[in-house]
């Protein structure tokens, strides 16, 4: 749901934070930041300090010990100077020859917004292409808030009921309506209802 912006400020740091991070991913990442770090000439204290994050933590996170807030990724890719969607790329399973092209439902790269009540499953094959389609899961009372960013975005209610803001404008969707507007638009989503909603969505540029 492209609700990237929004949770860049509430992201926090891992073991020893106050608050527990509001965004985690499953994917196991470890082996590919290590190459990265021991490719680049790095000791783990460089790259720790960089990233902001302990380098005992870094090294739980080497060793796939933890589960990695995404804005953690993004930090750890900065100082790589590689993308996040390069980064999730090692989460991709399957047969070689359909990787680039295929997703099966059991290989799906999940991410959680524990903070929102909100988790996502990647559909992409990859994160370096034109676009990125997701399912969204908005339990009972999720709001994202009010956020805008680069691009344009659609998708469609696969089960139960959203509450769409579009410059203030609302819209409520029931399963099987769908959407689609520039993503530079002040919008907002929510799940008002009683029941967990679905929601496919269509995003370009990938925001992960």
């Amino acid at each position: 749901m492209a609700i990237r912006p929004l949770h860049t400020a509430r992201e926090t740091q891992g073991p020893g934070s106050a608050q527990p991070p509001s965004t985690t991913s499953d994917v196991a990442v470890g082996a590919e930041i290590r190459a990265l770090r021991k490719g680049n000439g790095q000791t783990l204290k460089a790259v720790a300090a960089q990233a902001g994050i302990s380098v005992g933590y870094l090294s739980e996170i080497e060793r796939d010990l933890t589960r990695v807030p995404i804005a953690v990724l993004r930090r750890l890719c900065d100082v790589f100077g590689v993308s996040i969607g390069w980064l999730l790329r090692a989460s991709r399973t399957g047969p070689e020859h359909e990787r680039d092209v295929i997703v099966r439902a059991a290989d799906r790269t999940r991410l959680t917004f524990p903070g929102l009540g909100i988790s996502e499953e990647l559909l992409s094959p990859g994160l370096d292409n034109p676009l990125e389609v997701l399912i969204s899961t908005i339990e009972p009372g999720a709001d994202s808030g009010d956020y805008s960013h680069d691009g344009d975005e659609a998708g469609v209610v696969l089960h139960g009921t959203l509450d769409l803001w579009i410059d203030g404008t609302h819209h409520r969707l029931q399963t099987g309506d769908s959407f689609a507007f520039p993503s530079t638009r002040v919008h907002r989503c929510a799940n008002t209802t009683t029941g967990r909603a679905r929601v496919l969505w269509i995003i370009t540029p990938p925001h992960y």
